[in-house]
C-alpha cells in the first residue's frame, strides 16, 4: 500500500511481545471448536472470535485512536464487504485516480483498505485515504470510534446467503492450509447448526446486526445502515447515498459524464472477478494462503437455495426474526 498512497503502514506497537499479553488472556476465555479443527473460537464480550482476529480486536481497543474524518466500513463476514470496499474506495479516490490507473485494477479491494483487527494503520504522514474495514461488532469497537465524530457504514445481508458464503469461504481456507496436518471441516448441516446457535466467527449474527442497527437509529448522521439486497436492486441510488454520506457527493457534471456508471461497472462482480489480480493473485497467510478468487464466488441473492433445504432456511429465518423482534428491523421485509 505504501507504493499506492505514499503513506507508511505501521503496526502501532503490534509486535509479538506486545501481543503476548492478549494471547495469555485469550487462552483463559471460553472456547468452541468452531467449523474446523484449525479454527478454535473464543468467547469475548458476548461474541465469538477466532484467536487471530481477537488479538487484533483487543489491540485496537487498547491503542487505536480514531480521527473525526475516519470512515469505517463494517460488516459481518461474507455480507458483501469486497463490493462495499471497492465502491467506497473508488468513490473517495475518484479525484486521485482515473478509471485506467485506479489501484482497484491491480489490487484486491481488501488490500486497498486496512482492516482494523489486523493492527495495521496508516501513519498520519503523507496523503491519507480515511477508510478502514472491520468485522468487529459495534459494542466491541474501540471507544475512540464510538465516541468520535467519525462515520460508519454497515452492510448486512440475508442470513442464509451469508451463512452459505461463509461456509464455502472457510472450507476453501482449510483446503489451502500449509501446516502439513490433516484438518477437518464440518458438514454444511453441522455448520448451520452452530450458526443457528450463534457459534461462528464474529457471531452471533443477529447480535452483530442489532448492534449496528440500534446505533444507526441513535446516530443516523454518522452511521449508515445498508442491505446487500437493496444495493443489488438500486446500485446507483446506493452509490450516490454513499458519496453524500462520505461528504463527497457527485456533481451534476460527474453525473452527466457517467462517473457513477463508470464506478458501478468497475466495481461490479463481473468486472472485479475477471481482473487478473483477482483471478491469479494470492494472499499469503500464516497457515497457508487464500486465493483472491475466493472472494468472488457468486455474489447472487438467493443462492442459499442451492445448498440448504427449506427446513434449514426456515429454521435460520425463524431464529433471526425471534432475535430481531422489537428492533424495527427484519430480514423478511425489503
Amino acid at each position: 500500500m505504501e507504493s499506492l498512497f505514499n503513506s507508511k503502514l505501521i503496526a502501532s506497537k503490534n509486535t509479538p511481545e506486545s501481543l503476548h499479553k492478549y494471547e495469555v488472556k485469550i487462552s483463559t476465555l471460553p472456547k468452541e471448536n468452531g467449523w474446523s479443527s484449525m479454527m478454535t473460537l473464543r468467547s469475548y464480550q458476548h461474541f465469538w472470535f477466532h484467536s487471530f482476529f481477537l488479538k487484533g480486536a483487543m489491540h485496537a481497543q487498547d491503542h487505536f485512536q480514531a480521527q473525526p474524518g475516519d470512515i469505517f466500513l463494517c460488516n459481518f463476514m461474507k455480507t458483501g464487504c469486497t463490493w462495499l470496499k471497492a465502491l467506497s474506495f473508488s468513490i473517495i479516490t475518484r479525484t486521485h485516480f482515473d478509471d485506467s490507473n485506479t489501484p482497484i485494477r491491480n489490487a484486491l479491494p481488501h488490500d486497498c483498505i486496512p482492516m482494523l483487527e489486523f493492527g495495521e494503520y496508516y501513519s498520519p504522514t503523507g496523503p491519507k485515504i480515511p477508510l478502514y474495514g472491520s468485522h468487529i461488532p459495534y459494542t466491541c469497537l474501540p471507544k475512540s470510534i464510538i465516541h468520535s465524530r467519525c462515520k460508519i457504514v454497515y452492510l448486512c445481508r440475508d442470513p442464509k446467503d451469508t451463512f452459505v458464503s461463509m461456509w464455502h469461504y472457510f472450507k476453501r481456507m482449510v483446503e489451502t492450509n500449509k501446516t502439513g496436518k490433516e484438518v477437518s471441516f464440518v458438514s454444511i448441516e453441522e455448520a448451520i447448526d452452530l450458526f443457528c446457535r450463534g457459534v461462528s466467527s464474529f457471531g452471533p449474527y443477529w447480535d452483530h446486526v442489532l448492534g449496528y442497527w440500534k446505533a444507526s437509529l441513535e446516530h443516523p448522521e454518522r452511521i449508515l445502515f445498508l442491505r446487500y439486497e437493496a444495493m443489488k436492486e438500486e446500485t446507483e441510488s446506493c452509490v450516490k447515498k454513499l458519496a453524500e454520506f462520505f461528504g463527497c457527493p457527485f456533481s451534476l457534471e460527474e453525473e452527466r459524464g457517467g462517473k457513477i456508471e463508470e464506478i458501478i461497472e468497475l466495481c461490479s462482480f463481473e468486472s472485479l472477478s475477471n481482473l487478473e489480480v483477482n483471478k491469479s493473485g494470492k494472499q499469503v497467510k500464516k497457515d497457508g494462503y487464500m486465493e483472491n478468487s475466493a472472494y468472488f464466488r457468486k455474489g447472487k441473492v438467493g443462492d442459499w437455495r442451492n445448498y440448504l433445504s427449506d427446513e434449514m432456511g426456515n429454521r435460520l429465518d425463524n431464529i433471526m426474526e425471534d432475535k430481531l423482534t422489537g428492533s424495527g428491523f427484519s430480514f423478511l421485509n425489503k
